[in-house]
């Protein structure tokens, strides 16, 4: 249409960067010849002419327009396989723009834009699929692994964890969790019923809610079956929220029933809700255990990245063989080499500096995006955790702790016996969980000064 033509070419001159598909050209600049039409436009804009060609990638001319569209400036293709065409333009200009604004060479812009615009079609959805810095960076360092994107394996990892602070933000330098997603240990306890244990799990939530006082870095761990209305009443408070789906105690492990034979039961689930699972898993376990056991955690790990689920990985070696400095390693090791990659880790307090050492060594050298670790309690006195903490806290990797029954024990066993009520219980609670988090401050503190002490020398 020439009426369009010339509604364009009345505006173009006002552009510093013109992008557009041959067609689009054809029709600016009134030609179906490609090189005609950019040189149609050339003739009233100065801008940078940018033009997609499709499987052929994109040509820039920042000058005069050549004979031939070799003769522009251009940027490597990827040879990936197109699955969903949805948002590639999009993608490209998002790459395109980055290395514009950057001040990158056009070459290397169009490599931006190229890549980005391999990522939208590989992958499902549109925004989704686009990159983040460090993923762009990680794709073109190492190049194109298999076609399929969307499947390969460290790529997608590196896509879920440089992303996730869209939807899964806060500050998580520090972790200081109350932790009351105990099933089996409070239906053991005299006077205990599903009744008393769901009001009783509301009274750890107000305790935890009291110590946070609105102030980040604060969470819990609570289930569904039992602490259900204090689960859901967390939610919005600003609380790290932790959520169990191990059957207590199960070895193999089996997940609770609701979350069904597929764990498709997570689409159900509140967004701020993190997937946990406890393992009792030890290096010399027997193939049939292991393949059990990897044969769940796998699912499940499907699943929340399905759902678009942060994932905690819980594993427990001392209760079923003897530990060493490499025990917790090896396990480490084990998952991640099955492609399972925790957003957070829930590990055994360490008594040595080479166990902590180890276990922070082999999670970096996999997943340098990880949240962190969180240590756990083991029903162990406060004199004991202060003594763990200590050694803990010289390591960044570890966050903070992740602790049940040292802050609630005994206040269930006296409230379900009717020797407390619910105040005494809530402020008992809040007490010990507050004591808690002031040793661990204090030996992140302690450590971080001498760490810079170390450093200063």
């Amino acid at each position: 249409s020439e009426a369009v033509t010339a509604k364009l070419m009345s505006h173009l001159h006002y552009f510093d960067l013109i992008v557009g598909t041959e067609e689009e050209f054809h029709i600016a600049g009134g030609s179906t010849d490609t090189i005609a039409a950019l040189r149609a436009v050339r003739a009233v804009s100065a801008a940078t002419l940018v033009c997609k060609r499709g499987a052929d990638g994109a040509v820039a001319f920042d000058g005069a327009v050549g004979d031939s569209l070799d003769e522009g400036q251009t940027g490597p293709g990827f040879p990936i396989e197109v699955f969903n065409v949805l948002g590639a333009g999009d993608g490209f200009m998002s790459g395109l723009l980055k290395g514009w604004l950057d001040g990158e060479a056009w070459p290397r812009a169009l490599e931006y834009a190229n890549a980005c615009g391999a990522f939208a079609v590989s992958r499902h959805g549109c925004t989704p699929a686009y990159p983040s810095r460090e993923e762009l960076e990680f794709f073109l360092s190492r190049g194109v692994v298999q076609a399929d994107l969307r499947n390969d394996q460290a790529l997608e990892q590196v896509h879920w964890s440089t992303n996730r602070a869209f939807e899964h933000g806060g500050d998580f330098s520090q972790m200081r969790v109350f932790a009351f997603d105990h099933r089996m240990q409070l239906e053991e306890m005299p006077g205990y019923t599903l009744s008393k244990g769901g009001a009783f799990k509301e009274l750890c939530l107000q305790a935890a809610l009291q110590v946070q006082d609105g102030r980040p870095g604060y969470g819990i761990l609570c289930d569904n079956r039992i602490g259900k209305r204090a689960l859901h009443a967390a939610s919005g408070t600003g609380l790290w929220i932790g959520r169990p789906c191990e059957w207590p105690g199960s070895r193999p492990l089996t997940l609770e029933p609701e979350l069904g034979a597929d764990c498709g039961g997570l689409r159900d689930w509140a967004r701020e809700n993190v997937v946990k699972v406890l393992v009792f898993a030890h290096p010399d376990d027997d193939a049939a255990t292991w393949a059990q056991q990897l044969g769940q955690v796998k699912t499940l790990y499907a699943s929340a990245r399905r759902n678009r689920l942060e994932f905690l990985l819980e594993v427990i070696p001392s209760k079923v063989g003897p530990v060493t400095d490499e025990t917790t390693r090896q396990l480490i090791e084990r998952f991640y080499a099955e492609g399972i990659y925790p957003d957070w880790w829930k590990l055994e307090p360490m008594a040595s500096h080479e166990g902590w050492a180890q276990a922070c060594a082999a999670i970096e050298a996999h997943d340098r995006h990880t949240r962190g670790i969180v240590v756990l309690g083991l029903d162990a006195p406060e004199a004991e955790l202060s003594a763990s903490f200590e050694v803990a806290a010289g390591f960044d990797l570890v966050k903070g702790f992740a602790v049940g029954r040292t802050i609630f024990g005994s206040v269930a066993r006296e409230w379900f016996a009717g020797q407390i009520g619910d105040e005494a219980a809530v402020t008992q609670m809040a007490q010990r969980y507050a004591r808690l988090a002031g040793v661990w401050d204090r030996a992140r503190s302690v450590a971080q000064t001498s760490g810079s002490k170390r450093a200063a020398q």
